[in-house]
């Protein structure tokens, strides 16, 4: 096994995950992948097949689709909530912008368990209509999955289709990512890693989305709910390492990959992580123009495009517990070594 196969081997050994598989290399292509460990504690080995619950890597790849949008001339980043979608003209949340969503600048709060209370789709999103805002916008970066559900609901209606058709048609299909989407079929939940022992659905969540409010959705949401097999996932690496062609003009791509938010201190680009500068997610191997996002679930696509690579993680460190951290020090472990892998 390789020196990026004996970290997450080891990773397992301290019960950070059940198991793991990944993908380093360039736009031309891998120069190190595998997998390692079991689709759960008492599941059967990995074999390298199996459909990973994203969890909010489904954010840039929505915001890729997004983007293309924009680049169409369906959605305006300037465009507002109220403009496209008549719920929300009137209300507080009226004159937030696609700009302010994708780079979480929107002043909705983080992480918001409305699922608790509102048991159906209807009742989360007008819970979701009239939640309170944490602050005004465009003064504070605050990672918010209620604005990415809210992104989700502005691209179907600027688009005149749904979410997940959206996705398969603007960034899977170019891509080749054939076995990713939205609400596995039956064989595709017979291929997913385990995730949660979820007290709320009494059992082991497999191949349906971990996220509860996207539960709730009907698994198909802005900011959460993307299965795919390593295979998809490491085309999506190869292709944002060479500047994202196949999906978004070179122009377009390098706006979504800036950073927006630098002033701000946490560094953000159109739906993408940054190397934030009180700390990244993936530690301080990699350059400071870097992007990509990490995943609730122990997922995370990352790009330098100084060096030209992409690294590709997933795990399922949510499982049998969310409550584990032991991901992080195994998250920066990996990118350090993918860094100087030759």
């Amino acid at each position: 096994m390789s020196a990026l196969g004996d970290i997450l081997a080891a990773g397992r050994t301290r019960r950070a995950y059940s198991g793991a598989a990944w993908s380093v290399g360039t736009a031309a292509g891998p120069l190190d992948r595998g997998w390692t460990g079991t689709r759960a504690w008492d599941g059967p080995a990995l074999t390298g097949d199996e459909l990973w619950d994203l969890a909010s890597v489904t954010k840039p790849v929505v915001g890729l689709a997004v983007m293309a949008l924009v680049e169409r001339g369906a959605l305006d980043l300037a465009g507002t909530a109220g403009q496209y979608l008549p719920a929300y003209r009137g209300g507080d949340k009226a004159g937030l912008t696609v700009h302010q969503l994708l780079t979480h600048t929107s002043g909705l709060p983080g992480q918001v368990r409305l699922y608790r209370e509102h048991p159906t789709r209807e009742a989360l999103l007008e819970a979701l209509r009239l939640l309170p805002p944490r602050s005004a916008p465009g003064v504070r970066v605050e990672y918010s999955s209620q604005g990415f559900i809210l992104l989700g609901l502005i691209a179907e209606s600027a688009a005149g289709e749904p979410l997940d058709t959206l996705v398969d048609r603007l960034v899977c299909v170019p891509l080749g990512m054939k076995d990713t989407g939205f609400n596995p079929d039956a064989a595709g939940r017979a291929r997913a890693v385990a995730t949660e022992d979820c007290p709320w659905r009494g059992q082991v969540v497999a191949g349906e989305v971990h996220d509860e409010n996207a539960v709730v959705l009907g698994g198909v949401a802005g900011h959460a709910g993307l299965f795919a097999p390593l295979a998809d996932v490491e085309r999506l690496g190869q292709s944002l390492a060479g500047g994202a062609k196949e999906l978004l003009r070179p122009e377009t791509f390098a706006l979504m990959t800036a950073a927006h938010t630098d002033t701000l201190a946490l560094r953000r680009g159109l739906a993408w992580q940054g190397q934030d500068l009180v700390g990244s997610p993936v530690g301080p191997s990699l350059g400071p123009d870097s992007f990509g996002h990490t995943g609730f679930t122990g997922t995370s696509v990352w790009v330098d495009p100084a060096t030209g690579r992409y690294a590709v993680l997933l795990t399922n460190r949510v499982h049998p517990s969310r409550d584990g951290e032991g991901i992080v020090a195994v998250r920066h472990a990996f990118h350090t070594a993918a860094a100087t892998l030759t």
